[in-house]
């Protein structure tokens, strides 16, 4: 597959880290020198210095040639124009812009993204989708991550083992017996910032981070049996009133009447346009790192602070600094994610990463086969993806156990209709199930392949 990457920053760069590693043919465009130096150097990518919406860059690119057009600069109509030249010269099938200005996005003008007027086949807004990310987490409390996959059907849950939990030591191929009636799999565990090869004699020890799949009916007892028993916050404090901020104070007015948000944000002028838009949300004004103002949103009674600044020290610190003064759980937005390794251990409960959400979404509509839904982990480390299986995938017809999946690879639901299945080792996998898959970063090109019938994009 040829791919053409506009934008070598954080996401860009990542998007073409993905999808170099998987043998695909990727150029990557930026007008900074010392980015595309940076990308040339480092991947095994082609690199060209100029703008991404000037012809003569995507035709040097050979856009005439490319499958996928993806673009990530820092300006949204450099984006839009990348994609419109790509379409009307060069044809390019599939078009992806991230788009950051939410006026562009009012459902008033939906008309503008069709084909007739701006071709772009998927927008990407990272403020919504870390705010729907956030949205997810505070849905399963005790969860540091949550996907929903199969239309809703079935949730992977991502949580964190801490003492006394009561499955710690026990060997997976035990949680059948001990839980036979719930509906659940787990597909990784994370340990020491490494993925397990899983075995049924695989057991689960304090600290470890498990990935597990549940029908989401089954996704509270499920929590209950990895020791999370917290109640769904009601009392919220968000961090910055930004877009990411306002989205989720307005998720919240309108999905959780019970819950009662404040927001605190430094810009004076941000804090009114805000509370303009907010009917139920009280707007502080003030810096976070002030007590007196913590003091003033009631931090001590507030059970959930979401820290969503564009700063990362702020972010952390604000978190920190809460839960000091008597919050009970921190979710914090990060970027630069090499301070993931430290912040369980100062606290932190739960770590948000936008640029790990958004190559999630652009994943989703560049991998091959009958790809439903990607979820990136650990900065690249393992996927999660649900894919179709066709009548030729080698999954079907026969049971799982004698597929012989590669190591890394675990098959954690099956959808069949409106029935939910766990699989196990005699569940033989139809055409047109369904299956939520864990892979290891390595698998991901074999799976993309055990789930094709020909090249197409979903």
């Amino acid at each position: 597959m040829k791919v053409i990457v506009c934008g070598a920053g954080l996401v860009g760069f990542n998007i073409a880290r993905y999808l170099s590693s998987e043998q695909n043919d990727v150029t990557v465009i930026d007008q900074s020198p010392d980015l595309v130096k940076r990308v040339s150097d480092q991947l095994d990518v082609r690199g060209l210095v100029g703008f991404a919406s000037h012809p003569g860059v995507l035709d040097a690119a050979d856009a005439a040639g490319a499958d996928v057009i993806i673009a990530v600069t820092q300006r949204d109509e450099v984006n839009m124009v990348a994609c419109q030249v790509a379409h009307s010269l060069f044809n390019v099938p599939t078009k992806i812009a991230r788009v950051r200005a939410q006026n562009y996005l009012d459902p008033v003008w939906s008309d503008l993204f069709t084909r007739e007027n701006l071709p772009i086949d998927v927008i990407i807004s990272p403020e919504i989708e870390v705010a729907r990310a956030v949205m997810r987490r505070l849905q399963v409390p005790g969860a540091i991550d949550m996907v929903p996959f199969a239309d809703g059907k079935i949730q992977v849950i991502a949580t964190r083992l801490n003492e006394g939990c009561p499955v710690v030591d026990t060997p997976l191929r035990r949680l059948t017996e001990l839980f036979p009636d719930l509906h659940i799999r787990v597909m990784g565990i994370v340990r020491d910032q490494e993925i397990m090869a899983l075995s049924g004699d695989s057991s689960m020890a304090v600290g470890d981070e498990i990935y597990f799949a549940a029908e989401v009916d089954h996704v509270p007892r499920a929590m209950a049996a990895f020791g999370h028993e917290e109640v769904e916050a009601r009392r919220i404090l968000i961090v910055g009133g930004g877009n990411v901020g306002l989205s989720l104070a307005l998720e919240i007015e309108e999905s959780y009447p019970r819950v009662s948000p404040k927001i605190i944000e430094y810009n004076r002028d941000r804090a009114g346009e805000i509370a303009e838009q907010l009917h139920r949300t009280i707007v502080l004004n003030g810096d976070v790192l002030d007590r007196e103002i913590l003091n003033e949103a009631n931090v001590q009674a507030t059970e959930t602070i979401i820290a969503v600044t564009n700063d990362d020290e702020v972010n952390i610190l604000a978190s920190l600094l809460a839960k000091r003064e008597g919050a009970q759980r921190a979710v914090t937005l990060v970027n630069n994610m090499t301070f993931e390794p430290l912040l369980a251990s100062l606290g932190i409960d739960v770590v948000v990463n936008p640029r790990a959400i958004t190559v999630s979404r652009i994943l989703q509509y560049v991998r091959r086969g009958r790809i439903r839904g990607v979820h990136s982990l650990r900065d690249g480390l393992a996927e999660i993806i649900e894919a179709e299986a066709m009548e030729t995938s080698p999954l079907v017809g026969v049971p799982i156990k004698d597929v012989h999946l590669p190591v890394g690879m675990v098959a954690g639901a099956v959808i069949r209709g409106e029935e939910v299945i766990i699989p196990r080792g005699s569940t033989v996998i139809q055409p047109k199930d369904r299956v939520v898959i864990f892979t290891v970063a390595e698998g991901v090109k074999h799976l993309e392949k055990m789930f094709s019938v020909r090249l197409e994009y979903f």
